[in-house]
């Protein structure tokens, strides 16, 4: 059979169609596997990219610069496998205002090519709230003249690590700027970290500590023991708080006050020790020094008024439970005032120090000698079995100030102490009524002449009051005219006439009678009163002596007692020089009178103050000779021209060789000296008759008259006729 050509074309086109039908299924299945194998990977990438997008916490993005628009990419839950979220939005729809700008700047400059990464931090709303994302993103798309077209990356929510950063960094900075040291230590105590204060307080450099033991520190104040101990307890509680002694770099040891608590992880188990120290050197001594001030004299270093309280009270409790005694001897140093005025207040206080230290010396270290201010101390007896006990103490301290205080500068100083004595439970059985007796006590002390001691006695109450009463109206003495002169005459036993007078104040109160000069003279001085007293005394003595040379007695001098305060007034010579101006009086009829005591507590400013007496014309006379602690080279520098020997050694002239020896010699030698001499007290012929054949210059005493009036004792020396012997009026006023 034959084939038609056409047949044969029609079949070869068909099996060609045949052909190019297999061979496009074939590329169709082909590209469906490829298709399929592609959405594979697609879904495969997707995955990753969820996964990735998931362990990372981060979210995709990419912007486009021409429409300003950024597409997000995030997961929609937490999950893993969950579905991405797509998000397209304007860029400043989704950016803090505030941070705007700074994310523009940003771009700015990455497209610029400043920078190789876009890296921002900024704030991004989410779910309605702001969050704090760390974006980092690089151009995905160029033109063709490679200008960025888009920059894509990722953003990755900081919020939390912002926190904990803003955080760690407050921290930091905390540690750094904090006073107390704060260091790091492992579980052996081997430093971590240490910050500055620690540095600063212990002198070494960070690299010198981290690493090394904490043993570094470690004071020769303590055993190796005790800070093994502390280590342990830090161990075993986890905590421990305690003052203990650290040494610096450089050896010095400082106090510290040491607090450590322990850092854990999340498991509970131990991490590292913190511990903060203080350095609390500097405190302690202060509080050792407010104690001090506290419970001691500065001065003197002996107890305060404070302690003595506490030391007392104390005392009395034992006292009770033991049924002994207590005795308080309360000291004041006689005429203190005046020596302090007079050599100022720099050698006041160091004859306080010599004073307490010759008190405490004196009574011994196991009796508590105190100093309750100025110049008055107080020393508590314990254990005694009687009263007599505390005045043998009593006189024990007034012999050991017999001898002179030397002072820091080697000067000697004489000064001694009255004494007043109250007993526990004799007189009382609180402190404060124990220390008011026994000042009470050293009152009368003074008033019976000082330098001795007295024991409390209910009476001294009564005289303690009057007291007080005498110097409320001593105040308006002046005013009320209740002050007045008395005088009493001089002999001179060679010539046999009257040379002169010695006035003498006295006080005749309305309210309380006649008031003895040895009552209110020391209320004045102690007020200062005796200041305008005594310019009183002054005019009126010299008034009284003008008014007798216009009667024709122009030959007398008259002689005034100065008061030490008198003395120390720096116009006190002024004030002299103007009374006699104004009264018309020669310097030479007027002569000053001082005791020896106060002289010879600084003759060396005696001295010189008293040496611009002398060139007024005005002559000088120590009073009560003897009864002092005169220095025969002191008094020959002082330029006085009288010496007056105290009646204590005229008294017994006659019948006590040692008086007569005693008197004998200081009128030798004051007349070696060039001075006058004159025995005051004399009241009797034998008196007079040893004292002239002594040689004695001048005599002044009941034997010859006792103090007058101004009217009587001008009618005295007026009638008076040498070798006659006569005795002062009946109505005269007892000195």
């Amino acid at each position: 059979m034959s084939t038609n050509p056409g047949d044969l074309q029609l079949m070869g086109a068909a099996a060609a169609v045949s052909v190019l039908l297999v061979a496009l299924v074939v590329l169709i299945v082909r590209r469906r596997q490829s298709e399929r194998s592609h959405l594979a990977r697609l879904r495969d990438r997707e995955e990753r990219l969820k996964l990735a997008l998931w362990a990372t916490g981060e979210r995709y993005w990419d912007y486009d610069l021409a429409s300003g628009r950024v597409n997000r990419l995030a997961l929609e839950t937490h999950e893993p496998g969950g579905q991405l979220d797509e998000d397209i939005v304007e860029i400043g729809a989704i950016i803090h205002p505030d941070d705007l700008p700074m994310v523009r700047q940003r771009i700015a400059e990455y497209i610029a090519g400043d920078t190789d990464t876009l890296l921002a931090e900024l704030r991004v709303q989410r779910e309605g709230e702001w969050v704090w994302m760390r974006a980092r993103g690089r151009a995905v798309a160029r033109d063709e003249h490679g200008r960025v077209l888009r920059i894509a990356g990722t953003a990755l929510n900081i919020t939390g690590t912002r926190a904990a950063e803003r955080e760690l960094r407050i921290s930091s900075e905390v540690l750094r700027s904090m006073n107390e040291a704060v260091v790091v230590v492992d579980r052996n105590f081997d430093f971590v970290s240490v910050n500055p204060a620690f540095l600063r307080m212990t002198g070494y450099d960070e690299d010198e500590v981290v690493g090394r033991n904490a043993s570094i520190l470690d004071s020769l104040q303590h055993d190796s023991a005790f800070y093994q101990h502390i280590r342990e307890q830090i161990r075993r509680k986890g905590r421990w708080t305690g003052e203990i002694w650290q040494r610096r770099k450089d050896g010095e040891e400082f106090l510290c006050q040491i607090e450590t608590s322990t850092v854990h992880d999340k498991n509970g188990q131990l991490i590292l020790y913190v511990i903060v120290l203080n350095d609390i050197t500097q405190q302690k001594r202060a509080e050792q020094e407010l104690r001090y001030l506290a419970n001691f004299d500065t001065l003197t270093n002996l107890p305060n008024r404070s302690l003595l309280s506490e030391r007392l009270s104390r005392a009395i409790v034992r006292a009770h439970r033991e049924d002994n005694r207590i005795a308080v001897l309360f000291l004041d140093l006689d005429r203190f005032k005046d020596v302090n005025d007079s050599l100022g207040h720099a050698a006041g206080d160091r004859i306080l120090r010599a004073a307490a230290a010759r008190l405490q010396q004196t009574v011994g270290m196991h009796h508590t000698v105190a100093r309750l201010g100025g110049d008055e101390f107080t020393v508590v007896l314990e254990n005694l079995e009687a009263p007599e006990e505390a005045d043998r103490v009593a006189r024990e301290i007034i012999m050991a100030f017999e001898a002179p205080l030397l002072l820091d500068d080697r000067r000697e100083i004489a000064i001694s102490p009255s004494i007043g004595i109250s007993l526990y439970p004799d007189h009382a059985h609180v402190p404060t009524e124990l220390l008011k007796q026994a000042d009470t006590a050293m009152y009368q002390a003074k008033a019976a002449g000082r330098r001795t001691f007295m024991r409390y006695d209910d009476a001294m109450d009564v005289v303690v009051r009057q007291r007080a009463t005498i110097s409320g109206a001593l105040r308006k003495v002046l005013d009320r005219g209740e002050l007045h002169l008395v005088f009493q005459p001089q002999l001179a036993l060679a010539e046999g006439r009257i040379t002169g007078v010695e006035a003498l104040l006295r006080w005749n109160s309305d309210e309380h009678g006649e008031i003895p000069p040895s009552d209110f003279i020391p209320m004045a001085e102690e007020s200062g009163l005796i200041l305008e007293i005594g310019e009183w005394v002054l005019r009126e003595a010299c008034l009284t002596l003008q008014r007798w040379r216009q009667h024709g007695l122009t030959d007398l001098t008259v002689s005034v007692n100065v008061s030490v305060l008198q003395l120390l007034r720096g116009d006190f010579p002024e004030v002299v020089s103007r009374v006699l101006a104004d009264i018309d009086l020669p310097p030479s009829m007027l002569e000053l009178e001082l005791t020896e005591s106060v002289l010879m507590a600084n003759a060396e400013h005696a001295a010189a103050k008293l040496q611009s007496f002398r060139e007024l014309g005005v002559s000088l006379a120590i009073d009560d000779f003897g009864t002092g602690y005169s220095s025969l080279a002191y008094l020959k520098r002082l330029p006085i021209t009288t010496i007056k020997i105290d009646k204590a050694f005229i008294g017994d002239l006659t019948h006590d060789p040692e008086d007569a020896a005693i008197t004998s010699t200081v009128i030798t030698m004051a007349h070696s000296l060039g001075l006058n001499v004159v025995a005051e007290g004399v009241e009797t012929e034998a008196q007079v008759r040893f004292l002239r054949d002594h040689r004695c210059d001048e005599v002044q005493g009941f034997w010859l008259s006792r103090p007058l009036e101004a009217h009587a004792c001008l009618a005295f020396i007026r009638n008076w006729r040498p070798g006659r012997e006569q005795a002062a009026p009946a109505a005269a006023t007892a000195p």
